[in-house]
C-alpha cells in the first residue's frame, strides 16, 4: 500500500493511477481524513467476442441459412404411407 498527502497526489495524479493498477493508493488530508484508490477492472461480457474476417457476403450468410432451414423441414417432414 502506498500512502500520499493530498498535494502529492494532487502534483502525481498520473503516478497514482498508475500505482492504483498493481495495489491500493491511500491518500492523508491534512485534516486526517483518508481517501482509498483502488483499481477496478470492467468486467467483460461473455458475448464480447473478436470478430472473424470471411469473404461472405451478407447474401451468402442469407442462402446459407436458407439453405439449412429448407434441409430441415426436409428432414422433419412427414413420409407418405
Amino acid at each position: 500500500m502506498k500512502v500520499y498527502t493530498y498535494s502529492e497526489a494532487r502534483q502525481r495524479f498520473a503516478e497514482v493511477l498508475s500505482i492504483a493498477r498493481k495495489e491500493e493508493v491511500i491518500i492523508k488530508r491534512r485534516g486526517g481524513e483518508t481517501f482509498s484508490i483502488v483499481f477496478k477492472k470492467t468486467p467483460k461480457s461473455p458475448f464480447d467476442i473478436p470478430g472473424i474476417k470471411t469473404k461472405a457476403t451478407t447474401n451468402d450468410i442469407l442462402e446459407a441459412i436458407k439453405d439449412s432451414r429448407e434441409s430441415i423441414a426436409e428432414h422433419d417432414a412427414p413420409v407418405d404411407s
